[in-house]
């Protein structure tokens, strides 16, 4: 039956950034569907934790600062220590800055592509070292954005690190397909996350971004479960290099 091919019972799904947010949304969507969980945070993810074993899903926290590529190997290690394999990643964890271009650093430029793009590549390519590794396939979800379509205001380094996110999940695909790895991405229209709590603090710039989403609302973490769930699971085997836009129709408007 159909539904049987969105059952991820006996996977092992690495999240970054799961303590909350879009990254907490996924974890519960992949556990609920049966995956057990390695949660990646740079603080401790009681919360999901708490939630995943109340389903009867095992969870392994593991503290790590993704700023740099540092931590990749040993996250990779402890999830192979204790459930022994990986089948599932999800890159993401993510930062954004806001300043005006004319204005902006080169520190809040590096800060924003290191965790936002170099990492997620570095992670992307671990994940299917040990897929190739473990001859079993695997699946890899990246986080995109609106900003991987359109330009922005004042978050040029967020735009450029969501663009190449859209960029090097179809220039992957291209080359792992053949290793039986699929690797997709979700690009988030507006939702209620901490990264946004500046745009919905600011009454003029929320009832312009809520005018533009035919759905009328933000989006909510839960609103991810099912796209990250499908693309999880066998029943997106045939789909590889592509970007799901998860946005309430903002992108048909």
């Amino acid at each position: 039956m159909v539904l049987d091919s969105f059952v991820l019972d006996g996977k092992v799904a690495i999240v970054t950034g799961c303590s909350t947010g879009l990254g907490q949304g996924m974890s519960y969507g992949l556990a609920e569907a049966g995956a057990d969980i390695v949660g990646v945070d740079y603080v401790d993810a009681t919360e999901t934790k708490e939630y995943i074993e109340k389903l009867g899903r095992k969870f392994l926290g593991v503290k790590a600062d993704l700023s740099s590529t540092k931590p990749i190997p040993e996250i990779i290690a402890k999830a192979l220590d204790s459930f022994g394999k990986i089948d599932i990643l999800v890159n993401n964890a993510g930062i954004i800055r806001r300043a005006d271009a004319i204005e902006f650093s080169e520190k809040d430029w590096d800060d924003v592509t290191n965790i936002n793009l170099k990492t997620v590549f570095f992670f992307c390519q671990a994940a299917a070292r040990q897929y190739v590794k473990q001859n079993s396939g695997g699946k890899i979800i990246n986080v995109a954005s609106m900003l991987s379509f359109q330009g922005g205001i004042r978050v040029p380094s967020y735009t450029a690190s969501k663009s190449g996110v859209m960029g090097i999940t179809r220039a992957l695909a291209n080359e792992w397909a053949k290793y039986n790895i699929n690797i997709n991405a979700v690009a988030p229209g507006y939702m209620a996350t901490n990264n946004t709590a500046p745009l919905r603090a600011d009454s003029q710039r929320n009832a312009e971004i809520l005018s533009r989403i035919p759905a009328g609302r933000w989006g909510a973490p839960a609103d991810l479960k099912g796209v990250a769930v499908f693309l999880a699971s066998s029943a997106s085997d045939y789909i590889n290099g592509y970007t799901i836009a998860v946005d309430g129709g903002w992108l048909a408007r």
